[in-house]
């Protein structure tokens, strides 16, 4: 909103010049989502802990460790998503179609999250709405946001698959993109969602993810850096950064309330919700397979979950004491403290090797 208003006296008035550097604005987006975050998480924790009583249900059948948390709120996600989308409202050029698709997709998969999340606390449960009718609204939100995409972005450039070490080449997928992309979204934010199951364990992921997001999108859309790392340069893309951006300093704001002991808990509300604009950014900036090698904390938990079930199905048996494999690790001995640093570390090392492949081609 400030760029619309501001930018066209940028010439009249000098401040006003700084409004046009997409670095400034994503630096201004960070702390302002991080300021608000500040400014509204203790009274947000104070309402959801009033309209909660007894918190988010804790499973029986999990870790002892987490019987102790028992009366922490959920639906912290709120905070996220208010704090970040101010945020961006503020900062981001409103008239970039880019920037309503992947909000769009945050606030759709956030509003999913936030209905799971409602139903766990009525009935008292772990178990929330019916997985089926979830990813039915998942994959439609998906798809609206795709059939967006598709018609903004060049008939050149939308379907096609970029290919990590390949210098500008886009594989072309043509129909088959849209399954594909919806996987993307939908995967990342179910991905996300399952890794959320300590304090602080997948909002640091989340932020790392989305700061790698933030610098690729801004290649993506510099008509000068594009060509010189030999990825394809897609006009309008860098304004993610800004969203990118916000989604960090509402998640720095989120750790501060959420460190252990977490006073709360983000909840699909916010793992959702963080997921899937990860996956809409990719998708858009035409990195969905780097966002498996940078997101690929994300991944390991999903194919932990993956690989036990099917294993007990098959044999009875399963791999993992119990998955995701956070739990595995708990059920292990490991203290919680000690699996959320080692993951944070493994997310670190695959999002620098995420990061490698820009320059690599």
């Amino acid at each position: 909103m400030l760029y619309n208003l501001l930018a066209p006296y940028a010439d009249d008035f000098i401040l006003f010049n700084l409004i046009r550097y997409l670095t400034f604005r994503t630096g201004a987006a960070v702390m302002t989502a991080l300021v608000i975050c500040f400014f509204i998480g203790k009274p947000t924790i104070n309402w959801l802990k009033k309209k909660q009583k007894e918190g988010q249900p804790i499973r029986t059948d999990g870790p002892e460790t987490h019987l102790k948390k028992a009366g922490t709120p959920t639906m912290g996600g709120l905070m996220i998503l208010i704090s970040a989308g101010i945020s961006v409202l503020l900062w981001a050029d409103l008239s970039n179609p880019y920037v309503w698709i992947v909000a769009g997709v945050i606030i759709g998969f956030g509003l999913i999250g936030a209905a799971d999340d409602y139903a766990k606390l009525t009935k008292r449960s772990h178990h929330g709405i019916s997985g089926k009718i979830r990813l039915l609204f998942e994959f439609g939100i998906a798809s609206c946001a795709i059939a967006a995409y598709l018609h903004f972005t060049p008939n050149n450039i939308d379907t096609g698959l970029s290919i990590p070490f390949l210098k500008d080449y886009l594989v072309p997928l043509g129909i088959l993109f849209i399954p594909f992309a919806m996987l993307v979204i939908v995967g990342a934010s179910n991905a996300v969602n399952l890794t959320d199951g300590l304090d602080g364990l997948a909002i640091v992921p989340v932020m790392i993810a989305a700061a790698c997001f933030g610098l690729i999108a801004y290649f993506v859309g510099n008509a000068v850096y594009a060509p010189y790392l030999g990825i394809t340069f897609i006009q309008g893309t860098g304004e993610l950064a800004i969203i990118c951006g916000a989604l960090i300093g509402a998640g720095m704001g989120f750790l501060w309330f959420n460190a252990p002991p977490a006073m709360v808990f983000m909840g699909d509300t916010g793992s959702l919700a963080m997921g899937a604009g990860l996956g809409a950014t990719a998708m858009v900036v035409k990195h969905e397979i780097v966002l498996c090698v940078i997101g690929g904390l994300f991944v390991l938990e999903t194919i932990s979950v993956i690989i036990q079930v099917v294993s007990f199905k098959l044999t009875g048996k399963r791999v993992f004491a119990m998955a995701p494999l956070h739990h595995h690790f708990e059920k292990k001995g490991w203290s919680e403290p000690t699996i959320v640093i080692r993951f944070w570390i493994i997310a670190m090392i695959l999002a620098l090797i995420g990061l490698a492949t820009l320059k690599l081609r």
